[in-house]
């Protein structure tokens, strides 16, 4: 293979390798488990259940209370 055909090939996979995430993709994992909420929960927040952190919606967690588990706002 010719050194013509070559560079533009190494470049494409660096590009590549950036736009992935660098040389050593790091992936951030958020835990799994609920823990009990650090705020104190009103109950008309009792109506919006989950297992998860991934059943809420975006800025809330998933937190153990008296009534099950709720998202509640992190903000």
């Amino acid at each position: 293979m010719s050194a013509q055909a070559l560079l533009p090939i190494l470049l494409l996979c660096a590009l590549l390798l950036q736009a992935h995430g660098g040389w050593l993709f790091r992936k951030t994992k958020m835990s799994t488990e609920v823990k009990p909420c650090v705020k104190k929960v009103k109950p008309h927040l009792c109506k919006f259940n989950c297992e998860n952190y991934q059943s809420c919606q975006a800025n809330n967690i998933c937190c153990s209370t008296f009534c099950g588990n709720v998202c509640m706002n992190i903000l």
